[in-house]
């Protein structure tokens, strides 16, 4: 991995529909400071271990319900429970963006990695929130001030005790912690509630949070 050129991100999609002209606009905005490869998780799963591990930063946009398995999958879907149990195994970043935070819910090591407990859950789409700096001096949300959007909340627990908080709701509809960083064996985690569709994807700055974010875990920032 060459900290020099951007890092080369795996964005895992699968389980949710979305948007997917303002997904893969979104992507494009973020180059070039960020080199994007969006694929399915069955993609992911079915490639080898060599070039899983080329990838600097794993961002999650799925939100699969099953526990991951290696038993009963069809060919093309790869071993998908032997490749998530690499995530961590090297410095490799982990992004979880939106509704992959509710994936896996009966699945203890996405608990760990995202940080969350428990993963029961209500959404609201549509609602009006403002983005509240919580660290202003954390390389994620330096040069960020307060902003409001329209997005999905969810209401479910908060993060708990060992992630580091940026960003707050102060919503009715919503869960209070929205975006943390945290550790999870080798790497850097950056976990991010917002980005249901184009209403936030434009925005200017959940694209230079999630940008920051990722570079982040890279160990660009």
């Amino acid at each position: 991995m060459n900290q020099d050129q951007p890092p080369k991100v795996a964005v895992v999609t699968g389980g949710h529909a979305f948007d997917v002209m303002g997904f893969y606009a979104l992507w494009r905005a973020l180059a070039p400071a960020v080199d994007a490869y969006p694929q399915h998780l069955d993609d992911f799963c079915a490639a080898s271990a060599e070039a899983r591990a080329a990838y600097d930063v794993v961002l999650f946009y799925t939100m699969l319900r099953d526990n991951p398995t290696d038993e009963g999958m069809p060919w093309y879907a790869g071993r998908q429970l032997s490749a998530l149990d690499e995530l961590g195994r090297r410095p490799q970043g982990i992004v979880i963006l939106h509704h992959a935070l509710l994936g896996y819910p009966d699945w203890a090591p996405w608990r760990e990695i995202t940080g969350l407990s428990n993963l029961s859950f209500g959404y609201h789409i549509g609602e009006t929130v403002t983005s509240v700096i919580a660290d202003p001096d954390h390389p994620i949300t330096r040069g960020l001030d307060n902003w409001t959007m329209v997005d999905e909340t969810y209401t479910t627990a908060d993060a708990g005790p060992g992630n580091h908080l940026l960003v707050t709701y102060d919503h009715p509809r919503s869960l209070r912690t929205i975006a943390w960083t945290r550790t999870w064996r080798e790497s850097r985690v950056f976990c991010y509630q917002a980005g249901h569709d184009d209403r936030a994807w434009s925005h200017p700055s959940f694209r230079a949070l999630l940008r920051q974010g990722i570079c982040w875990t890279a160990g660009r920032l």
